[in-house]
């Protein structure tokens, strides 16, 4: 649509040059052109009226909410969108490749054909993703990415490597996310006004959780875990007494352990201010208030991540993960569901994980909330996120397709649970059931997708007790971050934040693995390296936004 409306311009702005350029004649061709000009913006907003009532006829008759019924998209539904050529939209995600990702992105690919569009999708890895994700963005090719404040969202927008929306584009191009996306949802990815990427339509609790191999833990007398300390000391206990024996660590830590300092900090109660690749701006929650700026700190300066570093290295130099963590390609989650793991640390996700490990005969698993009674947090909508990249080369194609990903009812069902009939089967209420197979062919919401086009109105019917559990004790501590729709925008800080994160990306992991000699000595002289590299002068750009920000509160 810009770039049409960029030809316009420039046609007529030659146009205008040329009979400036023409002497007493220009009088009469500019009259003219004037009644021409008149006429043509008459014709283009009686396009644009007909454009508009064509989607809104298409629009017509289908459920005023999502689960009330099926959403199907329809080409007429995108009238403001050339369709005449056939185009492909490259997608990158990251994760790993489902096994039977192929036939379901053959089924989607089918659904499009009256669109005259399919789709590539491209998967950066676990292990390869923090070095290709830039990489892939500079290349030009992709149309659609995965993005979210923890894979690099405000560092690429930075760059300007997102494609920004509006809302005339997003009514245009993707009709039903206008329809159907929170309207709240849209203020998460909106910097300095400008909105760069398509969030998540549903928010939820999203607590910190451990899931332990519980026939290990009942091997040496441990039954339950309810605080850090009982955790720590099963890991202690897994180092000392099995991993010897069966080669199994306490936790198979791959690249970092930021997983099990989110379990760590919810004992402060706190929120992130900024969640920004290593850059991290943490304070601790006081019932009914917003923080001041005093409040708010980089998170390696916050003492809570001293004392937690301090344990990592209590537990690494027990042997509670091995010492090669740092280069590990196989997460954590993959090796606890492979059984190279006695524990995992995240959200709910880690019930997807118990199960593949009890596929084994004599495993049972336990996830334990140590964090009790302490707030859980709701997940952001902005938590994972789809943007159109800026060098696409068809943006309204790419914005159709993630309109139909997002909320048409069967593609969006195949992305999230696979096919129906062979992954999962639906019932009432939109419930769907799992098929054996499904787990290790297509696990429902893995696939990093899933994540920034879920919509909230899908539940496993039956379900994990265990997690239904763990989920129900939530209910009365979830408190949403108070500072959500708070952004900071770097763009005058880029290269000094930049500077920071190297630093930060280089220390960071060594000390959530415990794989450094001296914790205090270490982390010291990492913040010395951070204040060198500029950081004084980011914090004092992120607290005079925050102030600006505050005081509209």
């Amino acid at each position: 649509m810009k770039k049409k409306v960029l030809s316009i311009l420039m046609a007529l702005t030659m146009t205008a040059g040329i009979m400036t350029g023409c002497g007493s004649e220009a009088t009469t061709s500019t009259e003219s052109t004037g009644t021409d000009t008149q006429a043509t913006e008459t014709t283009q907003s009686d396009a644009t009226t007909e454009t508009a009532e064509a989607t809104s006829d298409a629009l017509a008759g289908l459920p005023d909410a999502i689960g009330e019924g099926v959403i199907a998209a329809t080409p007429e539904m995108y009238s403001a969108i050339d369709l005449s050529s056939p185009y492909t939209v490259q997608m990158y995600l990251i994760g790993d490749t489902p096994n039977d990702w192929d036939e379901v992105l053959g089924l989607i690919n089918d659904y499009l054909k009256p669109f005259n569009t399919d789709i590539n999708v491209t998967f950066l890895s676990w292990s390869d993703y923090s070095t290709m994700y830039s990489l892939v963005l500079q290349g030009g090719d992709a149309d659609l990415i995965f993005t979210a404040p923890w894979c690099y969202m405000y560092t690429e927008a930075a760059k300007g490597s997102f494609y920004t929306l509006d809302k005339d584009f997003i009514a245009n191009n993707m009709p039903l996310t206008n329809k159907y996306q929170a309207a709240e949802s849209w203020d998460e990815t909106t910097l300095s006004g400008q909105t760069i990427a398509v969030p998540s339509n549903t928010a939820q609790p999203m607590g910190k959780i451990v899931a332990i191999r519980q026939d290990i833990a009942d091997k040496y007398g441990i039954k339950e875990l309810s605080s850090w300390e009982d955790y720590k000391n099963f890991s202690l206990t897994v180092a000392e007494k099995e991993t010897p024996d069966s080669g199994i660590y306490a936790l198979a830590a791959a690249g970092d352990n930021n997983e099990l300092w989110d379990v760590y900090r919810e004992q402060y109660d706190t929120f992130l201010a900024l969640d920004s690749d290593w850059f991290d701006m943490i304070y601790e929650y006081k019932e009914g208030q917003l923080p001041t700026r005093d409040d708010i700190k980089l998170a390696y300066e916050y003492e809570p991540f001293r004392e937690y570093a301090k344990d990592m290295k209590e537990m690494a130099d027990a042997g509670c993960w091995s010492r090669s963590a740092l280069t590990n390609t196989v997460t954590d989650d993959d090796a606890f569901g492979a059984l190279q793991g006695a524990s995992i640390a995240w959200n709910a996700s880690v019930f997807t994980y118990m199960r593949q490990a009890e596929q084994t005969d004599g495993v049972t698993c336990a996830a334990y909330d140590i964090t009790s009674p302490h707030l859980v947090g709701c997940e952001a909508y902005s938590n994972n996120d789809m943007a159109i990249t800026a060098s696409s080369k068809m943006p309204e194609r790419a914005a159709m397709v993630l309109d139909i990903m997002k909320m048409d009812t069967y593609v969006n069902h195949l992305i999230l649970l696979g096919e129906e009939g062979k992954h999962y089967s639906m019932g009432d209420n939109n419930e769907y059931t799992r098929i054996d197979g499904a787990v290790e062919n297509y696990p429902p919401m893995t696939v990093s997708a899933s994540w920034a086009i879920k919509n909230g109105e899908l539940s496993e019917a039956g379900g994990d007790e265990r997690e239904k559990a763990v989920s129900d004790s939530w209910e009365e501590r979830v408190v949403s971050n108070p500072t959500i729709t708070f952004v900071f925008d770097d763009a005058n800080v880029v290269n000094e934040k930049a500077a920071v994160n190297t630093v930060l990306s280089s220390y960071v992991p060594m000390l959530e693995l415990g794989l450094v000699d001296d914790v205090d000595a270490t982390l010291d002289k990492m913040i010395e390296e951070c204040y060198a590299a500029g950081l004084q002068t980011v914090l004092d750009e992120f607290y005079n936004q925050y102030d600006a920000w505050l005081a509209t509160r």
